[in-house]
């Protein structure tokens, strides 16, 4: 099993080696034939619009739309959770995302660098201790669609005080929907493997449904 992590900018490194950590085999994607055979694909944090017009002028954009709207599974963190997304707020207006999440989010929602802040969240499904959690110019989500499951929230007070607070204390900072997992964070900066862990999990679920429907079709066709 090899997981991409997009290699255009961003968190690059720090994927691979959660992944390697996990004794999982990561590769680097900057164009289409890299994402061949791949059984998933990270989205890092990086800078939202910059990504977007890389993805374009590598031309990685369309193939890899292709393969999510596909079914591959996929895990955002911070920009990629925005480019998942199917609504964006406080984009460029030629900004172009994935949407294969339902969710509306905002870039930088909870502030500029200067506002970028450090909390411990309880992550449905992780178990004990808290999942620490690094925020920097982090989207804020600001509707689900029914479908989306939410996995965490910011607690009340997490984000600092100061002029760039929106008072979006509770509002979800994990969300998973079928096989896509995002994150307002940066899980890859620390050395907490737990949600890198799911997706992985995630990966090989998505696989093994994929192989029931092969042999299903085989024994349709053989009949």
């Amino acid at each position: 099993m090899t997981i991409g992590v997009l290699a255009l900018q961003g968190d690059v490194r720090e994927h691979l080696h959660a992944l390697a950590d996990l004794g999982e085999v990561g590769r680097l994607v900057r164009g289409p034939a890299d994402l061949e055979g791949l059984s998933g694909i990270i989205l890092p944090g990086g800078e939202s619009t910059t990504l977007s017009i890389l993805l374009e002028s590598s031309r990685l954009f369309d193939p890899l739309a292709a393969a999510l709207g596909g079914g591959l599974p996929a895990f955002g963190t911070c920009a990629g959770m925005i480019l998942l997304a199917d609504t964006v707020l406080d984009g460029r207006p030629d900004q172009k995302g994935f949407g294969v999440i339902g969710m509306t989010v905002r870039r930088n929602g909870y502030g500029r660098q200067v506002a970028s802040f450090e909390c411990d969240l309880d992550i449905n499904g992780l178990g004990e201790p808290p999942v620490h959690a690094v925020f920097i110019r982090a989207p804020v989500v600001e509707a689900t669609s029914p479908g989306v499951e939410v996995l965490a929230t910011l607690p009340d007070g997490a984000e600092p005080d100061g002029p760039s607070r929106r008072g979006t204390g509770g509002g979800p900072v994990v969300c998973r929907q079928g096989p896509v997992l995002v994150t307002a964070f940066h899980p890859e900066l620390t050395g907490d493997r737990r949600l890198h862990q799911l997706f992985v999990g995630m990966t090989k679920e998505n696989m093994t449904n994929e192989d029931d429907q092969d042999n299903i079709k085989e024994g349709k066709e053989e009949r």
